[in-house]
């Protein structure tokens, strides 16, 4: 059985100026800009923050890509379980194609290379990919809010997953990772300046509380289209949401299948424990500039009690109250 292998990308940091069009340099110029984590600036588009170079892949997504009535686009803002999320959707929908248990595709690819993303991926590196060969239900991810997916996504048949975190976890995660990354001449960042950034919403596909909410509500108004999970819940019954999660997709298990332990058996060969220990996992890139190590620190719920001092827990749960606060959305913030 063969799986499809998507192009790797380029992973030097140098030169992303280089990389950017005319075109998006034009529009660059038109954007409110704020110093970056990562790097020089982020970007304001379309009411949320981004680095250029992602800005060009977005605009070429946004024109070009068609949805199938059957694709699944699983969409999270950054450092909520993506990887997780992309695992255990790929092993679901693939469950016939691929045994559980000898020689899966997990073993041996990082989920993002199985779930490529648009942004950083398909799109990236101005390519123009050809999706129409690539087998059904195609899998793919994103980063973008709902209000700026392709209208192709919105007004087909194609279902929408989103997982997203609690603000807390999400923030020292965010930080931890951002920091492992290689940024050439530019110092590792302060907890304290990434704190004011993130309550101020400057964060890449930030401000958190509009990307959820976008999500939110349309998993509230079409939740035949939209799932909507919460990396918490997963951790607490990952059984459950998982055969929530097939359901969603269409691919219910079987009573056969339970009894034959197929939902545990995907929960294991995606959790975390086991997808941190795995050779392909220690090494490579499989996201342009990020190594695949740097996906698998922890996975806990509660670890922003070890860093967050008094005072930051006092203004970031001030922020999520007022943003979110009238929306019904709420969060478990401890284990």
């Amino acid at each position: 059985m063969t799986i499809t292998h998507y192009p790797k990308n380029q992973s030097s940091n140098g030169g992303e100026e280089e990389e950017i069009s005319h075109e998006c340099k034009e529009l660059l110029l038109s954007l409110p800009k704020e110093k970056g984590w990562r790097t020089s600036h982020l970007y304001k588009y379309q009411e949320f923050w981004c680095q250029a170079i992602e800005i060009q892949s977005i605009v070429s997504f946004q024109r070009h890509f068609q949805a199938s009535d059957n694709d699944v686009v699983l969409a999270t803002i950054p450092k909520s379980g993506t990887t997780w999320l992309k695992a255990l959707a790929f092993a679901i929908v693939n469950r016939k194609r691929f045994a559980l248990e000898n020689n899966h595709p997990l073993l041996t690819s990082n989920p993002h290379d199985l779930v490529p993303f648009f942004e950083y991926k398909l799109y990236a590196n101005r390519q123009l990919p050809d999706l129409s060969n690539l087998p059904h239900p195609r899998l793919f991810g994103t980063h973008l809010p709902f209000p700026s997916l392709p209208d192709s996504i919105k007004k087909s048949g194609c279902r929408v997953v989103y997982i997203c975190r609690n603000p807390f976890d999400t923030f020292i995660s965010s930080w931890h990772f951002l920091n492992k990354i290689d940024p050439g001449s530019k110092a590792p960042m302060s907890l304290d300046e990434a704190f004011e950034m993130y309550c101020k919403g400057v964060i890449g596909f930030g401000p958190f509380w509009d990307h959820m909410l976008g999500y939110w509500k349309e998993s509230i108004g079409r939740p035949h289209k939209v799932l909507f999970l919460k990396y918490e819940d997963l951790k607490e019954d990952v059984t459950f949401h998982l055969k929530k999660l097939a359901e969603f997709l269409g691919f219910p298990f079987s009573l056969e299948e339970e009894r034959a332990g197929d939902v545990e058996k995907i929960a294991k060969l995606c959790s975390f424990e086991n997808m941190k220990e795995l050779e392909v996992n220690k090494a490579g890139k499989s996201i342009k500039y990020f190594e695949n190590k740097a996906l698998f620190r922890k996975g806990e719920v509660g670890d922003w009690v070890n860093y967050l001092t008094p005072r930051m827990v006092e203004q970031l749960a001030k922020v999520v109250e007022e943003k979110l606060g009238s929306s019904g959305l709420s969060f478990k913030v401890f284990s």
